[in-house]
């Protein structure tokens, strides 16, 4: 199977080893960040650093001042973790060695533009903002992601692009310091936390027929007997039944506006792809669609597979004729990855109606990781 490393362009950048290294590994591409969030990173085997700090979510490249003349939300450029057109300088290394070079771009999530513009973020129903997750029912916002998707994705000698968070962030957040699992939530109350209740999703509610005032006190009712020891919260799913048609549309018009954009953009035979979860209730890094729609306007998905296992590949392969269907196997050990058993996760993948691999991620994997991967076979 056709396999796809992802990389940050300051894995590649300074390093005249790693393009090579790459290739090595016997994938025939790589999905190289243009757009991400904050993030600190190891790089094992970087001749000039061993740990990058990007302090704010940014784009690594120059963004168009043309396109973003005028917009109170823009991307923001990178400070020194990856200064100029990084990505390019990346990308350009990458392609010398024969290795296609997608781009990776994160969209729905940014903690500096919550910080900035706290009217952008998604409110719970307590009324706390989390500035990491835009809501995407604003209009601003929506337009805001859209305009970052088409031309972070569109980057000079990119052949496609694969879009990550590309709908609804919520609760969840690997967060500096985090101090939030003193209560243990389950799936709905997570849902439950992860719903907005700014002015646009307020309407949206109405709209959908529900009385956003009554909404929020439900919510929180439920809520409140988790935070008094329950282990669920009664009603939750009857509240996540209400309210999943309205969000999951918002998605959904995200999505399709996004990969349309991106299309328009870049001209024919560019492939566009999601990072995405078969449930739509589902919010973060891997947005929740309709696996029997998704194909009608995007050319694949790519799918997380935790510990290796491929449940989640399963409801989107009937419908994946003639499409990308990704299986996204975690090879660093430290993160709990699984890079010993490559090739019987990726034979149980296609089993699975898997097409392609995607290995997260070859920068931060150590040495024997990376051996790992090579010795599994998975790779051809």
């Amino acid at each position: 199977m056709k396999a796809s490393a992802f990389l940050y362009p300051w894995d590649v950048v300074g390093d005249p080893d790693a393009a090579a290294r790459i290739a090595d590994l016997g994938v025939r591409q790589v999905t190289l960040a243009a757009a991400y969030h904050s993030t600190r990173a190891l790089t094992p085997r970087h001749p000039r650093h061993r740990v990058v700090t990007a302090e704010h979510a940014a784009v690594l490249y120059p963004p168009d001042e043309r396109r973003w003349s005028g917009r109170t939300l823009r991307p923001y450029a990178a400070g020194a973790w990856a200064p100029g057109d990084a990505y390019g300088e990346a990308a350009e290394a990458l392609a010398a060695v024969g290795l296609d070079v997608h781009s990776w771009v994160v969209l729905a999530h940014n903690s500096r533009l919550g910080a900035e513009h706290p009217g952008t973020s998604v409110v719970n129903a307590y009324g706390d903002r989390y500035p990491w997750a835009p809501c995407i029912a604003r209009p601003e916002v929506r337009a805001y992601l859209v305009a970052l998707a088409a031309e972070a994705a569109v980057r000079p000698g990119a052949r496609g692009t694969e879009l990550e968070s590309c709908g609804w962030y919520g609760l969840a957040h690997p967060h500096a310091h985090d101090k939030i699992a003193g209560v243990e939530l389950d799936e709905v109350s997570q849902y439950l936390m992860s719903l907005c209740f700014c002015g646009s999703c307020r309407d949206g509610y109405g709209e959908a027929g529900l009385d956003p005032a009554e909404l929020r006190v439900a919510v929180r009712g439920a809520l409140d007997a988790v935070w008094r020891g329950a282990e669920r919260a009664p009603s939750g799913e009857e509240l996540l039944a209400a309210t999943v048609g309205y969000r999951a549309a918002v998605a959904r018009g995200l999505q399709e506006e996004a990969v349309a954009a991106v299309r328009a953009a870049a001209g024919p035979g560019f492939q566009v792809l999601l990072h995405a979860d078969p449930q739509v209730r589902r919010c973060g890094a891997n947005a929740g669609v309709d696996p029997a729609g998704v194909f009608g306007f995007a050319d694949g998905v790519v799918v997380p597979c935790p510990g290796g296992a491929v449940d989640l590949l399963r409801p989107f392969a009937p419908h994946a004729a003639g499409a990308v269907l990704a299986a996204n196997f975690t090879v660093v050990a430290g993160m709990g990855g699984r890079p010993g058993t490559l090739g019987e996760d990726a034979a149980r993948a296609a089993a699975g109606g898997a097409t392609e691999l995607r290995l997260y991620h070859a920068g931060l994997a150590s040495e024997g990781d990376l051996a790992a991967v090579r010795r599994s076979g998975a790779l051809g």
